[in-house]
């Protein structure tokens, strides 16, 4: 399973640290957060304890409202899970004594951010499901064309990063080169990024490595994209059907996310970034409820019925 650290959400969100500051390395392993509420009237039946805890103006209000020995009761009950960390939110720091006592006296950090709750909530739930994200790495490339994300792969050699750099002469953008991280972000998504050490970069035979973004500018990367196709570059291959009517791609598997693939064949001339382009430009025309092949049969059909 994976984790992160508690410290990694205080240096990506700049949280100020309250209480347990020495407890930074505590692990988070899931990928929602929670608001405690009924937890505060003493129900712990589903109460989420392995999540991080967001407490907004509604949950410090709450608090004030209490006596101070319920006040003291409530916050008690809670920090006794030992959740990963507390965060709160708007800046609040009036009435947080029981709470900020608790929390360094069970070694469990208590945070603040001066964002609104919702708006926060919204950034952190989205860092946590990427950082948490089963993921794999696949040696291939990664781009985006025209919106859509493509997964590049074949033999190496084959030509994959000099595809890519057509591309890129082209308008579209790079994602990763030689190792694509593939992140699954729900059942449906697939997320392709780059592996930080390799980020900005493109290996080219005959000229080493390149960095696109100070040659093209920044608008030849970005950091990451949801994967719609898988193209396979491969060699051609004489006295095969290389024409053929497909109403329906095949699929590749990734981490359980099934992705429609297509296999391009090399031959020399033939426009590999084009065919790319087409691919892309095809997959979006499908996603709009056409397909150029169940056109091209209908039309066939409409004939044979006109001919008798």
């Amino acid at each position: 399973m994976k984790t992160i650290t508690v410290q990694l959400l205080v240096q990506r969100f700049k949280l100020e640290v309250l209480a347990g500051e020495g407890k930074l390395d505590r692990t988070i392993s899931q990928s929602r957060v929670h608001r405690p509420g009924l937890e505060f009237v003493g129900y712990f039946e589903f109460f989420p304890m392995e999540r991080v805890q967001v407490m907004g103006r509604k949950e410090i209000t709450y608090l004030h409202k209490q006596t101070e020995e319920e006040r003291k009761l409530h916050i008690g009950n809670i920090v006794r899970y030992r959740p990963p960390c507390f965060i709160v939110t708007y800046g609040q720091g009036e009435g947080l004594k029981y709470l900020t006592q608790y929390c360094e006296e069970e070694g469990i950090p208590l945070l603040r951010t001066a964002e609104s709750t919702t708006e926060f909530i919204t950034k952190l739930d989205g860092f946590l499901v990427k950082s948490l994200a089963p993921e794999i790495s696949v040696h291939g490339v990664c781009m985006n064309v025209s919106g859509i994300g493509i997964l590049l792969r074949g033999q190496s050699g084959i030509g994959k990063s000099e595809t890519a750099h057509t591309l890129i002469r082209r308008g579209h953008r790079l994602v990763a080169d030689d190792i694509v991280t593939l992140k699954r972000i729900s059942p449906q998504t697939l997320l392709g990024t780059h592996n930080e050490t390799t980020k900005e970069f493109l290996a080219l035979r005959s000229i080493g490595l390149v960095n696109v973004v100070r040659l093209y500018g920044r608008k030849a990367f970005q950091d990451e994209t949801r994967i719609v196709l898988d193209i396979e570059l491969a060699r051609w291959r004489e006295n095969e059907l290389n024409n053929d009517l497909e109403l329906q791609p095949g699929d590749t598997d990734y981490l359980g996310v099934k992705v429609p693939h297509i296999e391009i064949q090399l031959q020399p001339g033939r426009d590999v970034a084009g065919l790319i382009e087409a691919a892309a430009n095809n997959w979006y025309l499908r996603q709009q409820g056409y397909s150029a092949a169940e056109e091209f049969i209908k039309r066939i059909e409409e004939q044979m019925e006109e001919n008798g």
